[in-house]
């Protein structure tokens, strides 16, 4: 059996939490404490890690990481990075600029960026339609990768399940394309 890693980033209330406990086969470690943050309205907010897991139809497991949203952990997100196949940063289009977020994230990871594929989730989109996906589209364009980007609501098992399938369908174009 083989395990493998995956992070999930993103900022403050974009749902890395909620994320993980809906593909988690075991519950969900969380380290939530009371947030003193009042930029943001929500009660709880992850200081260390999210953590869970879930098995595929081979029998090899998928780790699932989830990293603080808060700028003042990204100490987090470099530990939790180590030996990561793959990274999803969730956004929150509900925020005041969520497109500096999304580069808070990948400026914030570029190391790791620089030798695994990526996945953005881009949330509240129904409630919040800019920027839309072709603005996410425009804001990546100057970058050297590629970063497809999908409409989620992290509420939904098979939005998060279509995030993941799409970091390891370039996880395995990545794998194949080393052997050649």
């Amino acid at each position: 059996m083989k395990e493998y890693k995956i992070l999930f980033t993103g900022s403050v209330g974009a749902g890395k939490t909620t994320a993980i406990g809906q593909i988690s086969d075991v519950p969900p470690l969380v380290t939530d404490v009371r947030n003193t943050d009042r930029s943001v309205d929500k009660p709880l907010t992850t200081v260390g890690l999210d953590y869970g897991e879930f098995a595929l139809d081979t029998g090899d497991r998928v780790r699932l990481f989830g990293t603080p949203g808060q700028s003042r952990f990204d100490f987090m997100w470099q530990i939790l990075a180590r030996n990561a196949l793959g990274l999803v940063i969730l956004v929150d289009n509900s925020r005041p600029d969520p497109l500096a977020d999304l580069h808070t994230y990948l400026d914030g990871f570029a190391g790791v960026l620089a030798g695994v594929p990526c996945t953005i989730g881009v949330g509240r989109l129904d409630s919040h339609p800019q920027p839309d996906l072709d603005h996410y589209a425009e804001a990546l364009a100057g970058r050297d990768a590629l970063y497809p980007v999908l409409d989620v609501d992290v509420r939904r098992r098979e939005d998060v399940l279509l995030l993941i399938d799409t970091l390891l369908a370039q996880i395995e174009a990545n794998a194949l394309g080393a052997m050649q």
